[in-house]
């Protein structure tokens, strides 16, 4: 059962982070810990402010806690349908819906595809690490679709772990970006980090910074520098523009972009897109618009410019994934056309 804790400020404690000052009252739990719990809302206060892990806390205020029931650690099979397709003994590749989460994690401890692999794979993973479960090597967000590949064996985990580092995968995306790359062909190169000021996103950084710390030693020769972040490539191609940005320029409104991985960092090409001014629609956490700036009127002026204002998700698909079977040796290639939602998106931007 979940169990719940109140507590009042001391004088004492005024003017302390909420998230520090509930540390000192559950010493066993971590700060980290804190800040999740408040930010899925199991922190309540006896006022009505919004409530973060910032927030000052003042005398005399009240704060109950509850703490939910600890999740498996263990991944379970469930029977969540599942778009194979090719399996064999050593390695699957389905079509991951958007909306579906990849691995168990706080927050999504079941429902995700390592769920659904461990149901359908059953007694045919022959054990990874000495674990039967799904080998995972590469990863797409959680609301981006497209095809995948994980491994049902060793041999094969280590062959595709091997393709992955030498950038030996064919993997190209669609992405329906807001306004058109300029130039339209193009190769995106810069390291990404997670963001100095927001925890849970990712963003473009200078190549070195300045040592972090005074006691850190620079290898003989050094300049002061360190690298900062891990180097990103994404290669594009605009396929198709969209509408018109405005009545003079020609520049389209929207574009379908192929993306071409060379490495696979987190968010790489939402964050890359971004960078070059290009976001992709619907995208939460890195589009600062919601649907796309354009010039026009009619009927499907009106549905396309909509239709981007209201995608709920990144309109971003994996829709190419082609390499060499790391056991047989076979040359693999799989296509996946973009699913309804975007292919909706898609025809109504081209009929505006």
């Amino acid at each position: 059962m979940p169990s719940t804790h109140s507590f009042t400020v001391e004088a004492d404690a005024a003017g302390t982070r909420l998230d520090r000052w509930l540390t000192t009252q559950l010493s066993d739990l971590s700060r980290s810990r804190l800040k999740g719990l408040i930010d899925d809302g199991q922190v309540i206060a006896g006022h009505d402010k919004p409530i973060d892990p910032k927030f000052k806390v003042s005398e005399g205020e009240t704060y109950t806690l509850t703490l939910p029931d600890p999740e498996p650690a263990t991944p379970q099979p469930e029977d969540i349908p599942l778009d194979v397709l090719f399996e064999d003994e050593h390695l699957i590749v389905i079509a991951k819906p958007s909306g579906m989460v990849v691995h168990p994690a706080p927050g999504a401890w079941s429902g995700t595809l390592v769920n659904a692999l461990l149901h359908h794979c059953g007694d045919s993973l022959s054990g990874i690490g000495g674990v039967a479960r799904p080998g995972i090597v590469h990863r797409l967000d959680k609301d981006t679709s497209g095809v995948m590949v994980v491994a049902k064996s060793e041999v094969a985990h280590t062959g595709l772990v091997a393709r992955f580092q030498a950038h030996d995968m064919d993997r190209r995306y669609l992405a329906i970006t807001r306004g058109a790359p300029r130039p339209l062909i193009g190769r995106i190169e810069t390291r990404i980090d997670r963001s100095s000021s927001d925890r849970k996103k990712m963003e473009v950084v200078r190549e070195s910074i300045r040592a972090p710390s005074a006691d850190w030693h620079e290898p003989e020769g050094g300049d002061g520098y360190v690298e900062k972040g891990k180097h990103a490539i994404t290669n594009y191609t605009t396929l198709e523009g969209f509408g018109h940005l405005d009545e003079k320029s020609g520049l389209p409104a929207a574009a379908m972009v192929e993306c071409r991985l060379e490495t696979g960092r987190t968010h790489q090409i939402r964050v890359h897109m971004a960078h070059i001014n290009t976001p992709v629609i619907g995208d939460p956490v890195y589009g600062k618009h919601k649907g796309i700036k354009a010039f026009g009127e009619g009927e499907a002026f009106i549905e396309a410019t909509t239709a981007a204002r209201q995608f709920r998700r990144q309109a971003l698909h994996a829709y190419i994934l082609g390499f060499e079977h790391p056991v047989t040796g076979e040359a693999l290639h799989f296509e996946q056309p973009p699913p309804d939602d975007m292919a909706d998106l898609i025809a109504k931007l081209r009929a505006m």
